[in-house]
Formats: C-alpha cells, structure tokens, sequence
C-alpha cells in the first residue's frame, strides 16, 4: 500500500475547488493510488510526475516520490494552469530535496 502525504498548497488548492463533483473524484483517484492504481499519469520531468482527473476543467495533481510507498502530493491545478503548476511542482520538489 502506498502513503500518500500533502502539502499545505497541496490541500489549499483542494479545498478551495468549488465543484465538488470533482474534488470527490480527486480523493477517489488519490485513494486508488494508494492501493497502487496510479491510472493516467505521466512524468513531467525533475522526479515530478502529473495524475490526470478527467472531470470539469482537466484537473491534476502534481506530486513526487519519497522513498519506496510514500509520495508527496505537491499541488493542484487544471489544463489552463498547467505549465505553471508543472514549474511551480518542480521548483516545490527540488527546495525539498535541498531540506
């Protein structure tokens, strides 16, 4: 089974969705990874990988592995942000890895 932790930005972004159709689906995606089926989710470079929602506006998250089973859930967003949320995931990992 795999943990997964969440930053602060992280549960923000989370809370703060207004459609709550789609925050239950991303806890349904997140609850899924942790039984270890990641579903469509790529690589988006510096050890930073996105979880793709289809629902409402395309929403991801964007998190990184620590260690063997636990990953961090970074933070969140939807296809309109998406190259920012992906800069500001890698920027967020590699001041972790600086910890």
């Amino acid at each position: 089974m795999n943990t997964f932790l969440r930053t602060d930005d992280f549960d923000a972004w989370l809370v703060g969705l207004k459609d709550n159709v789609a925050r239950a689906r991303i806890v349904h995606r997140i609850r899924s990874a942790e039984h270890g089926n990641f579903g469509d989710c790529e690589p988006v470079g510096e050890g930073v990988s996105e979880m793709r929602i289809h629902v409402g506006a395309g929403y991801r998250a964007y998190y990184t592995r620590r260690g063997a089973v636990i990953y961090l859930l970074l933070l969140g967003g939807d296809k309109s942000s998406q190259k920012r949320d992906i800069k500001r995931a890698i920027d967020m990992a590699q001041a972790l890895d600086k910890e």
